[in-house]
């Protein structure tokens, strides 16, 4: 069985047989697959239609059932996470310069090609990752996606020691830890009143937690927007230093508002994170399997995932949605 979205903000569930894995490719059992708001952007139309019905979901955890003609990576059995970068063309000059994020054939898990919100799946072997023991099939979904844009948009913001994050949801509380234990300060920008979100920021060790309307206690010298809030841009602005990086993580963003170029000035910059790229993946898994990561989730069952969708975009989540394929 398989969750499609068919035309409407919904999710309707259908019976497809099993096709063989083709040149390249894996077949997976589908244990789990975690609920990203990039799901929500494609359920929702955010996001331009490029397949139509199309499976969401790509932050997907599951076994190898069996390989298609060349690929032998992963024997049959093993644990495996599939992300949102599916595939590229390899040969442009992004795929070829290290910047195969940017790579204008690439196709992406669960917008452009099916995902994970299924019982079986197929998928690319070489943009496959292996995951590290220590996390559960439930804890590893959302490091396939929250945890590695996190980990790209750290990088992005660059030395940052005193480091403003907006949306505290699955990237933002998974990627406050990385920066916790690279011995960054960190301040976390919820929705306001959200005293559950601000709650779980305050467990895991963060300078400050507020309402993305209060005043953190210094300015920030970098931040990270995971809440897809164009006002919000502004607003990180406001609380930074000279010479700090404002970063957009999300695929999509409401409208920026008017500014005055006074917020800009003294060489700040606001830049965005496009996909990611198999190296981050590397480096991602390779720092959380010696690095230990508290993944909050909550699990739903596949046919709850109209649910698991509704708590997202009503912000009545704490942590991460994952989907139960078993």
């Amino acid at each position: 069985m398989a969750l499609l979205r068919a035309g409407e903000p919904l999710l309707h569930g259908i019976e497809r047989d099993v096709a063989a894995p083709g040149p390249g490719e894996v077949l997976l059992r589908v244990h789990v697959c975690g609920v990203c708001r990039t799901d929500l952007h494609v359920v929702d139309g955010d996001l331009p239609v490029r397949r139509f019905p199309c499976i969401p979901g790509h932050e997907v955890v599951g076994h190898v059932l069996c390989s298609g003609p060349g690929a032998s990576r992963f024997a049959p059995g093993t644990r495996v996470g599939v992300p949102w970068l599916h595939d590229t063309c390899g040969s442009c000059r992004w795929c070829r310069s290290a910047r195969e994020n940017l790579c204008e054939s690439a196709r992406f898990t669960g917008w452009t090609v099916d995902g994970g919100y299924a019982e079986v799946m197929t998928a690319r072997e070489e943009f496959c990752f292996a995951l590290p023991e220590r996390y559960t099939d439930e804890q590893a979904a959302p490091l396939l996606c929250a945890g590695l844009i996190g980990w790209r948009a750290l990088g992005m913001a660059g030395a940052a020691q005193t480091l403003g994050l907006y949306g505290f949801g699955a990237a933002g509380h998974l990627v406050a830890q990385v920066a916790l234990q690279q011995g960054r300060r960190v301040y976390a920008f919820t929705r306001p009143g959200d005293v559950a979100a601000q709650a779980l920021a305050r467990s895991l060790g963060v300078h400050w937690a507020g309402g993305s309307d209060e005043t953190p206690p210094t300015p920030t010298d970098g931040a990270l927007l995971f809440a897809p809030v164009g006002a919000l841009v502004p607003a990180a602005l406001a609380h930074s230093e000279p010479g700090s990086t404002i970063v957009c993580a999300g695929i999509h963003m409401s409208e920026l508002p008017a500014m005055p170029y006074a917020l800009l000035w003294k060489e700040r910059s606001v830049r965005s994170v496009a996909n990611l790229t198999r190296r981050d993946g590397e480096e991602f898994f390779a720092w959380a399997a010696t690095h230990p990561l508290a993944c909050t989730t909550e699990t739903f069952a596949l046919a709850e995932a109209n649910e698991a969708l509704a708590r997202l975009r009503s912000g009545r989540l704490t942590g991460a949605a994952v989907l139960s394929c078993h």
